[in-house]
């Protein structure tokens, strides 16, 4: 008997080690340990079982089933071997067998997870997805950690998210190999922005349980957030098959249509979320941005309406009711917002949607005053929710110039992609973006695509490769010059899904003024325009505009200068050092004389005139930006000059932009007095 407890110890680490590794998905490992141990005690059922579900996961069907088979000969009330037998029967297309197997096992073992799990898998396969719905919610009932899962659930929907991962993981430590935890783990990283890690983890999911529609919705996401779109509808189609009736499903959806810009198919989604979730206005706010979009201006105004008759004091539905420049406010509407404002309290964000409503308001009154305190005190609420350092934009400037000069530019001539289709345009928001982007837009070998994030993903990418966080621009100078080749074709292939196949693209992220260098690097045939306007008229604009995100610049009037001032330094850096690689329009210009500077555009481009770039107006497209509403409307100029009607208010920002007013004065750009 002594002799025996060293050996029967051995035996139990090993096929404890074995049973991790088979829950860490190392099934090939797990495999190699447990032929071993069934070397040495060719009658054990633990390891011969545990051996069935590791050549399972490896998809080694037969002789998973051979072992499984043998498992539950030696030991026919193992109910977690007959469901395992019964999975391997559903892989191998005994779709019956293995739905009569399970039932026999959820009789004499109710409790049992892993049954429930298998039991809709096999639902779902014969398309009986109403009874595998109700399976996989008794798995959740059955699941012995359901309540810390749920704990880490909330936690995870109130941004505690360091909370619900601890808990997450504190699961896993006692099963590596528990599904929901593995799931909430992925929301985790998806949350984070590590959407491959999250693909992994679903990915090892999905192989224990084929359809489990909580590990479905994180893979649509991955798959999304990957780029993998062809893979998300694939995937999105199976999760509506198994939860059409989930308005998260839906939303999802519509998101991830917005993104590749399918304004009318995200609609769809939405309406289909609302249809199941009447009272949430989020909602029907997205709705209403969406018909805003389209140029749907009635139904727009009735979705933000219908917000406010489900939430009356939500700023938000009031910021876009104003934000339809438009608009005019009642005068019982004004009282009501009036009403709302609460100096002492209340929410930030949504305070300062409230002040800049009641801005746009006044401003329609022509009550300036008026209307300048409440976009001050808006400012002020939406900078506290909304930092920035404009001493390290400064320094940051200074360096983008440094690095990028006549010398870098010499050392990597020829690299990157000759690809001619990019047109970025660049400047400072509310500067004419958009309506040079809608004017060649309206030209038939051009599409406009909005705002595109991946140029300054990829600069991010470049700052974080450094410890401090803070690796962009110097990092450039030390990339082998293939790389900038590689940056282009990466670019180029986000793009893709945006594109319908005309010759041009349109990239309007105005911030990309930054980049000017590293584009041209990238993609040395792509177009860059830079759009200008007189900064105290772009400045006022900006500072007027409550933006949903990014331009956390524009809430302080001398950050604004300043932040200008940093955009004509790092432009005329671009003028010296890449001579007539920027084409520069002047906003004031294009719409004094449009003809002209409309010409000046598509030849820069190489392109041919074409009539329907005057009537821009008239194009029926998507627009997502501030200014959709306006570029639907024929050229007009009240806006050049408009400052003025501010001008004793904006005395901090004459100050901070300094000399540079001087220089656009000199051209002309300046306007009379209203």
């Amino acid at each position: 008997m002594p002799e025996q407890e060293p050996a029967k110890a051995q035996h139990h680490a090993a096929l404890t080690e074995a049973l991790m590794n088979v829950r860490l998905g190392r099934c090939a490992t797990a495999e190699r340990q447990l032929r071993a141990i069934q070397v040495a005690d060719p009658g054990d059922v633990s390891s011969l079982h545990l051996l069935g579900v590791a050549l399972l996961d490896q998809d080694k069907l037969t002789e998973a089933l051979e072992a499984l088979e043998r498992a539950v000969a030696a030991a026919p009330r193992s109910w977690r071997a007959r469901t395992d037998r019964a999975r391997a029967w559903r892989r191998s297309g005994r779709l019956e067998e293995a739905l009569a197997e399970l039932q026999r096992v959820l009789a004499a073992a109710p409790a049992l997870e892993a049954a429930w799990l298998a039991y809709g898998d096999a639902l779902v396969d014969l398309k009986r997805f109403g009874e595998a719905r109700l399976a996989y919610e008794q798995a959740r009932l059955a699941d012995p950690q359901r309540e810390r899962i749920e704990e880490a659930s909330r936690a995870l929907i109130a941004k505690g998210r360091t909370r619900a991962e601890a808990i997450f993981r504190e699961i896993l430590e006692v099963d590596p190999g528990h599904l929901a935890a593995l799931c909430g783990l992925a929301a985790v990283a998806l949350g984070t922005g590590r959407a491959r890690e999250a693909h992994r983890l679903l990915h090892h999911v999905i192989k224990q349980s084929a359809h489990l529609p909580l590990a479905w919705r994180g893979m649509c996401q991955a798959l999304a957030d990957l780029g993998q779109y062809a893979e998300f509808e694939s995937a999105m189609r199976h999760l509506l098959e198994l939860e059409p009736e989930n308005p998260k499903n839906w939303v999802l959806l519509g998101t991830i249509h917005l993104r590749l810009m399918r304004q009318r198919d995200a609609l769809e989604a939405f309406e289909q979320a609302a249809r199941l979730t009447p009272d949430e206005v989020t909602l029907a706010l997205s709705i209403g941005h969406i018909h805003k979009s389209l140029g749907n201006r009635e139904e727009c105004e009735a979705a933000y309406k219908a917000c406010l008759k489900k939430s009356p004091s939500l700023g938000e539905a009031w910021w876009s009711l104003a934000d339809l420049k438009t608009y005019v406010f009642s005068d019982a509407e004004i009282a009501t917002m009036q009403a709302l404002v609460n100096d002492a309290g209340g929410e930030d964000l949504d305070q300062a949607q409230l002040h800049f409503a009641l801005g746009r308001a006044f401003e329609h009154q022509r009550n300036y005053r008026a209307a300048f305190s409440h976009y001050e005190q808006g400012n002020r609420r939406r900078r506290r929710t909304a930092s920035f350092d404009i001493l390290h934009f400064e320094t940051k400037t200074r360096r983008v110039k440094a690095c990028f000069d006549t010398e870098f530019f010499e050392a990597r001539r020829g690299t990157g992609i000759e690809d001619p289709a990019p047109i970025f345009i660049v400047g400072l928001p509310r500067s004419g973006s958009t309506l040079v982007e809608q004017i060649l837009a309206s030209h038939p070998l051009v599409e406009g695509t909005f705002e595109l994030p991946y140029m300054l993903a990829q600069v991010r990418e470049l700052d974080h490769a450094t410890p401090d966080k803070d690796g962009y621009p110097e990092g450039v100078r030390a990339l082998p010059a293939a790389h900038f080749a590689e940056l282009g074709r990466r670019y180029l292939a986000q793009t893709t899904p945006l594109r319908t196949g005309r010759a041009h693209f349109i990239d309007k992220m105005p911030n990309n003024f930054s980049h000017v260098g590293l584009i041209h690097t990238m993609l040395p045939r792509a177009a860059i325009i830079d759009v200008r306007r007189h900064p105290m008229d772009a400045c006022f604009s900006t500072y007027k505009q409550h933006f949903a995100e990014g331009q956390s610049f524009s809430y302080d009037l001398e950050e604004l200068g300043r932040y200008y001032r940093c955009y004509l330094e790092l432009m005329d850096h671009w003028d010296e050092v890449l001579p007539r690689r920027v084409l520069r329009i002047r906003y004031e210009h294009l719409v004094m004389e449009p003809e002209t500077h409309v010409r000046l555009l598509l030849r820069h481009l190489g392109l041919d005139f074409h009539p329907a770039c005057l009537a821009f107006h008239e194009t029926r497209r998507a627009v997502r930006t501030a200014s959709a509403e306006q570029v639907r409307r024929p050229l007009y100029r009240t806006g050049i000059g408009y400052w003025r009607h501010f001008e004793d208010q904006l005395q901090p920002l004459k100050r901070a932009l300094g000399s540079c007013l001087a220089r656009f004065d000199e051209e002309g750009l300046s306007a009379p007095d209203p």
